[in-house]
């Protein structure tokens, strides 16, 4: 991770455009970088959670009956949009939460960003977490966010350009990617699709 200090070409359109699983997974490793007013700040990523069509813990679907749909509101639209885009929303009426749109424009899927692994800009990052504890950083969806400076104005934000992006990291091989079930959600609790890098202190805790 020497040159994260530097800037380095953000992920391709492409790498967004495979099955949302796939880019979970490839997430793992990758970096994080945002810069803000502040000053520059960078994680590598460690815990992703996927979320799929027909999944009814997915915010673009609905029930109708028996079966789960896609619907667009005002609120989910960014998943629907081109791939390798933000789509941010404020959860709880405490936090945000950073998702990456996945898939062909038009197929609401994403994969959110659960936690990274501070590696760049920890002074800004503890001075906006008001925490010492560099573990505590960023070690969640809301905590990530707070840490990053990242709120619902970067809600559409392109992350393969601009200020709030992904660069390529480390690549993570499948024996070091350990996959369990989400969290935080009631309906799909049981699917499987939170990848997490084996043995990080930097995971979140639940």
């Amino acid at each position: 991770m020497r040159s994260v200090g530097n800037r380095r070409s953000p992920r391709f359109r492409a790498f967004y455009r495979d099955s949302t699983i796939a880019v979970a997974r490839a997430l793992l490793g990758q970096v994080l970088v945002h810069d803000t007013p502040e000053g520059r700040v960078c994680g590598r990523i460690v815990e992703t959670e996927a979320y799929l069509e027909g999944d009814p813990a997915c915010h673009a679907v609905r029930r109708e009956g028996e079966r789960w749909v896609a619907k667009m509101t005002a609120r989910n639209r960014q998943m629907f949009g081109p791939p390798g885009h933000a789509y941010v929303y404020f959860i709880y009426g405490a936090h945000h939460c950073l998702n990456v749109v996945t898939r062909e424009e038009g197929v609401a899927e994403a994969v959110l960003i659960r936690a990274v692994e501070p590696v760049a800009g920890i002074e800004l990052m503890r001075l906006r977490r008001g925490i010492g504890d560099d573990r505590n950083l960023a070690s969640g969806p809301g905590k990530l966010t707070q840490a990053f400076g990242i709120g619902i104005m970067h809600n559409g934000a392109d992350l393969t350009r601009g200020p709030l992006r992904i660069e390529p990291g480390g690549a993570v091989t499948d024996d070091r990617i350990a996959a369990r079930p989400r969290v935080g959600v009631k309906p799909g609790c049981d699917q499987p699709w939170r990848f997490v890098m084996r043995g990080s202190p930097w995971a979140s805790r639940r």
